[in-house]
């Protein structure tokens, strides 16, 4: 009989993903310095050659493989191929890989333990043959034969009769999630169930729970039985709880984040929840629970708890450069951090970032014309976060900001268009709290934006302050944040603004957002977005909804038409970018118009007839601007596949529309772009480059006027499509 060992220190053990230096390092802001840093270290490292009586090894193929992915099973295996920098060459910077015979031999011993792990009992790895080259390098190929796989038949669970009815369905539930009758046996999810059972019984209070797990398998007719002996045992309670590590930190934030406390039932469900609200602090590496589980079981069946901790560094300087460039806008910008994760103790996190920058107007994609102007701009945030604010899983925080920025919505170069600017104050407080999976954050924002003009003559607009109620709920079941392969994940994001403290905007804003996550394989994965928003003005955005398919406003509705736009600037919706539309630039897909304070030095009325889309003096680059839109829809399909090492790639197609009208969902206007794009993966997540491609016929009805609809510029005068950069994956 098999017993399941006892929790170790790895199994209630996490450690945090990612060290404040390799943060800064990978950062987006960094990407100019990490590559000053590289070029110094290729040049030291230099290149490798075969040494004499040697044979590096280029590549390792298997053959006669069918039923499993042979990725899977190469990296198994001793025998790899040399490693290649920047995945084109062999001997620079890595040092090769050699054959040895004797690892071989190993190698296709274990390639038939792989396929016997995986169902297939009478596979055998046949021959192994090197074809060498006369420079000293090899190739290697090893030949399958696979045979017939053998499949489960039967899987039973016993010893759960005494159990409470609750709690025996659910071991039931948890032995049968893996393995389905019919299905290939394999000892990997044999064990994993057993793990699962095991689980699901600890989570209920079963502390000493014991599963063994026995396989009948008749090779020759290619079945197997699997049965699984539960002993649980008596349900437990937790003891005495106590934190090691601290050294000068304080202890009741710990405590209070932990949340457990002496005669509470036995869950290792509630570990887990422990020790992410430990780590969610920010002053830890690394959180081990380690229950005290000693081999005869107490005749009270309580147990004791030690928390081992490992606090990282308190305080933290963060530093970098990088740069922007895509179709709206060209800048090189720096970035300034400095983060205390235990300010005035108490374990408060204080962070303050600021992001100066300038921007070369009006370079950009495609063109990339010389610069004529030189905007400075700057992002300064500071973020205060209080954790154990109520109670014990509730994090309080509060933030503000001061931005100013250059308002760049097209594509004109009209020496006479003023450049706007706008000066920008944020203040937001609110709270969020985890419940296992399903994450709230309520907070309440406040943000004036005063505009200004760059060049040209005085802005005479008006302010914009707007408050508003934020809800973000969402929902996770992936099985990792960053590289996402199975799950889904949802979210819901209502806002209700011009409440207490009033403001420009009173409206009503929701936008929920589904992601599901497919494997195709162990290393192809299909991955789909679909989101809409709608917005529900009141009281302003009449002049916007009577002429938004017009795109300009008779000379009357100047000023309500001017103070629409730019509310909607702040609350509309918009389309298009590295996470919506990837065939479109920011902001590229939806209503377009003439927005009058780009040339306030035209009149009203020579305004309106300029922009009229009837006449024949109607110039799309001044009076075709993104306006701004109250309904929305996106939707996006990707397949994620590997290329080599860190380097993967991705196939999508993305579709989306901005509609001016409340709750109208138009798919006759789909602006359907697919294309392709690589990512090299980072501590961070991947580096990302996607190019879009426009569908000829799949934009807009033909029946639609040009001047309706607008088409981006094309990159380089020619490729219907965009740009589209970014840190992580689109979703």
């Amino acid at each position: 009989m098999m017993r399941r060992a006892r929790p170790t220190p790895s199994m209630f053990s996490r450690r945090s993903l990612l060290p404040p230096a390799f943060a800064a390092f990978f950062a987006p802001s960094a990407s100019l310095a990490s590559a000053s840093l590289l070029a110094p270290a290729v040049a030291l490292a230099g290149c490798y050659s075969v040494p004499t009586g040697r044979t590096a090894v280029d590549s390792v193929v298997l053959e006669g493989t069918s039923q499993l992915d042979d990725r899977d099973i190469l990296e198994a295996l001793a025998t790899t191929p040399s490693p290649k920098f920047l995945n084109l060459w062999s001997g620079v910077l890595f040092d090769y890989s050699f054959y040895d015979r004797f690892a071989l031999k190993a190698d296709m011993a274990r390639v038939e333990r792989f396929y016997r792990a995986r169902g297939f009992y009478q596979a055998h790895a046949r021959v192994a043959r090197l074809e060498s080259t006369s420079d000293g390098h090899a190739s290697v190929a090893i030949d399958v034969e696979e045979g017939a796989p053998v499949l489960l038949r039967s899987a039973t669970l016993r010893g759960t009769e005494a159990l409470p009815k609750d709690d025996a369905d659910a071991a039931t539930a948890a032995s049968t999630l893996l393995l389905k009758k019919g299905a290939k046996f394999d000892e990997d999810e044999f064990t994993a169930t057993q793990d699962a059972i095991v689980h699901t019984l600890t989570d209920r209070g079963y502390a000493y729970a014991r599963v063994s797990r026995v396989a009948n398998v008749d090779i020759a007719n290619h079945v197997a039985d699997a049965r699984f002996d539960v002993a649980a045992g008596d349900k437990a309670t937790l003891g005495t709880i106590t934190i090691d590590g601290l050294a000068n930190l304080p202890e009741a934030p710990v405590r209070r984040a932990l949340d457990l406390k002496p005669g509470e039932p036995y869950s290792t469900a509630a570990f887990a929840s422990a020790q992410q609200a430990v780590l969610d602090l920010g002053v830890f590496s690394s959180v081990e629970i380690r229950p005290d589980l000693p081999e005869t079981p107490p005749a009270n069946h309580v147990v004791n708890v030690v928390v081992k901790v490992e606090a990282t560094a308190l305080h933290s300087v963060q530093l970098g450069i990088g740069a922007e460039v895509d179709m709206i806008k060209t800048d090189i910008h720096a970035i300034a951090q400095w983060e205390s994760k235990n300010l005035f103790g108490g374990m408060r996190n204080f962070t303050v970032r600021d992001k100066p920058g300038v921007v070369f107007y009006p370079t950009r994609l495609p063109d990339f014309k010389p610069p004529t102007h030189y905007l400075p701009e700057n992002r300064l945030r500071a973020d205060l976060r209080q954790p154990g604010f109520f109670e014990a899983r509730t994090t309080g925080r509060i933030r503000a900001e001061y931005n100013i920025y250059p308002l760049l919505l097209g594509t004109s170069d009209d020496e006479s268009t003023t450049l706007l600017g706008y000066h920008e104050l944020i203040a937001a407080a609110g709270v969020e709290r985890p419940f296992g999976r399903l994450f709230v954050n309520p907070n309440y924002n406040i943000q004036a934006n005063f505009p200004f003009a760059f060049t040209g003559p005085k802005t005479e607009l008006k302010s914009v302050l707007v408050s508003y109620l934020d809800l973000l709920t969402s929902v996770d079941f992936r099985d990792d944040k960053i590289h996402p392969r199975k799950g889904f994940f949802a979210s819901f994001d209502f806002q209700l603004a011009g409440g207490v403290l009033g403001g420009d905007a009173k409206d009503i804003r929701i936008q929920p957002d589904v992601r599901a996550y497919i494997p195709l394989s162990k290393r192809w994965t299909i991955a789909a977005r679909a989101s809409v928003g709608f917005l529900f003005p009141e009281g302003y955005g009449d002049s916007y909804s009577r002429n938004a398919a017009s795109g300009v406003p008779p000379a009357s509705e100047n000023d309500s038409w001017i103070r629409d736009l730019q509310i909607l600037f702040f609350r509309g919706f918009y389309s298009g970018g590295s996470t919506g539309n990837r065939g479109y630039p920011l902001r590229g897909v939806g209503p377009h118009g003439a927005v009058p304070f780009f040339n306030p030095d035209v009149a009203a009325q020579q305004f309106a007839s300029d922009c009229d889309r009837k006449s024949a003096d109607f110039d799309t680059a001044r009076c075709l601007y993104p306006l701004g839109g109250l309904s929305l829809w996106e939707a996006s399909l990707e397949v994620r596949f590997p290329i080599s090492g860190p380097l993967t790639g991705a196939g999508f197609c993305d579709a989306s529309d901005v509609s001016p009208k409340t709750v109208s969902i138009r798919f006759d206007r789909p602006h359907l772009s697919c294309g392709l794009g690589i990512r090299y993966d980072t501590p961070v997540g991947p580096v990302r480059l996607d190019i879009g491609y426009r569908i000829p016929g799949a934009q807009f009805p033909s029946s639609i006027s040009s001047r309706e609809e607008v088409e981006p510029p094309r990159l380089f005068g020619f490729f219907p499509g965009a740009v589209a950069f970014g840190i992580g994956e689109a979703y």
